[in-house]
């Protein structure tokens, strides 16, 4: 039931209005999210000093012209320039909606710019991964993240363990120098394409991760819940990877001291850092993906 009413919450343009608009809020999630790219800027050096990757996303509005998607594709040129010129590169990298590049508008259109960032991060001596959205984007995002391949190999895709697809796709992509996130999923679904309760999220995400760490790939597992990073661990040891042939993700802010246990056991460890005004449906979707996550993301909130 929360997981249902923070999706919905999401989805309200309204609530998000109200939200971004309210005095305290910005101060709020200051510790979560960056203000804009200076600001995330000098949180990713403090992070990169301590020893953490880093994988920036510029949160925008949603993209309903073409004009705002060549401001979006310009806009990670420009930050890769910067990671670039502050020496982050390459333990930075970037993560991409290619629905904030216009996909929903036109696919060729936003293979396009997704091209024209994916060249600006090799030049900058790093990657892009292509976010997951909502189910109906998943065949087109897995399209354009094939064809980006064939230029940019290093190109990382992320699979959602709620959909009832992602092992058919875990399958497909666990191959030599595929880079895969993996985590729970964060949208408002209908059960007929994914996993609704948080136990058969949960199982599908340990089956996932098992195809994944036993394949050629670079797994990257993204999640904070303690028993599915315990799971994780046990499957690198059983399968016989090193520290450098997987990755955990975690949130800004969240769960820091699990971050800095991990990385201090030879992981590396990458903080998902994103930045920017639009931060409302990406928090709620952020709760959503595992709703006793509001405790820890009150937690981090209170205190900074």
């Amino acid at each position: 039931m929360l997981r249902h009413l923070l999706l919905t919450a999401a989805g309200s343009d309204r609530l998000g209005r109200l939200a971004s608009s309210a005095p305290f809020s910005k101060n709020a999630v200051r510790g979560l999210v960056a203000g804009d790219a200076d600001e995330a800027l000098r949180a990713g050096r403090a992070l990169a000093d301590d020893g953490l990757a880093l994988s920036f996303e510029h949160l925008s509005a949603e993209t309903r012209s073409a004009e705002q998607a060549v401001a979006v594709r310009d806009e990670y040129r420009a930050l890769l320039g910067r990671l670039k010129g502050a020496g982050l590169a390459p333990a930075a990298e970037v993560s991409i909606k290619l629905s904030a590049l216009g996909q929903r508008l036109d696919e060729k259109l936003a293979y396009e710019h997704a091209r024209a960032v994916c060249a600006a991060a090799a030049e900058a001596g790093t990657t892009v991964t292509l976010d997951a959205e909502d189910h109906t984007l998943t065949d087109s995002t897995l399209e354009i993240l094939a064809e980006l391949r064939k230029d940019h190999p290093g190109t990382g895709a992320v699979l959602q363990a709620y959909l009832r697809r992602t092992e058919g796709d875990c399958r497909e992509l666990a191959v030599t120098g595929s880079r895969v996130r993996l985590c729970k999923g964060a949208y408002a679904e209908p059960e007929s394409v994914a996993f609704q309760s948080g136990l058969d999220i949960d199982k599908s995400f340990v089956r996932c991760l098992n195809i994944l760490m036993s394949g050629a790939g670079y797994p990257m597992i993204a999640t904070h819940d303690p028993r599915l990073i315990a799971i994780a661990e046990d499957r690198a040891r059983w399968f016989d990877r090193t520290a450098e042939e997987y990755e955990f993700q975690m949130l800004h802010g969240v769960r820091t001291d699990e971050q800095a246990r991990l990385a201090a056991g030879g992981n590396v460890v990458r903080v998902y850092l994103p930045y920017g005004d639009h931060w409302y449906g990406y928090l709620m979707r952020r709760l959503a993906e595992r709703p006793r996550t509001v405790a820890v993301l009150g937690r981090a909130l209170l205190g900074r």
